[in-house]
């Protein structure tokens, strides 16, 4: 696939990682929304989250997302964990991914 995430996965374009295994890519977005806005995505390319089929990996997107919150500071304080899906949702790029927001009080409702 051509699209910006897997060519992140694949060191083709440079991002600022704090987290990467065999499944997983982790970076800080370059538009951050927060204080600390770290983008969990997966490296097998599938578009919308109801096209998710490993339940395991949407699983470990989550635990990974806590884990990098605690490392970041943000764990007791307070994070936000977000999966826009389609255009009037906010997905921006054809490519699931876990937003991790969190270092600032967050407003209700969103959006």
């Amino acid at each position: 696939m051509n699209c910006i995430f897997c060519r992140i996965a694949r060191n083709e374009i440079k991002s600022d990682k704090v987290y990467e295994d065999n499944d997983l890519i982790c970076i800080k977005d370059i538009n951050p929304q927060a204080p600390v806005h770290i983008l969990i995505i997966p490296k097998k390319h599938v578009e919308k989250l109801y096209e998710v089929e490993d339940l395991i990996l949407l699983g470990k997107m989550l635990k990974i997302a806590c884990q990098i919150a605690e490392k970041e500071g943000i764990k007791e304080s307070g994070f936000r964990i977000v999966i826009n899906t389609n255009r009037n949702a906010g997905q921006s790029v054809e490519h699931v991914h876990v937003h991790l927001l969190g270092g600032r009080i967050m407003m209700w409702p969103p959006g």
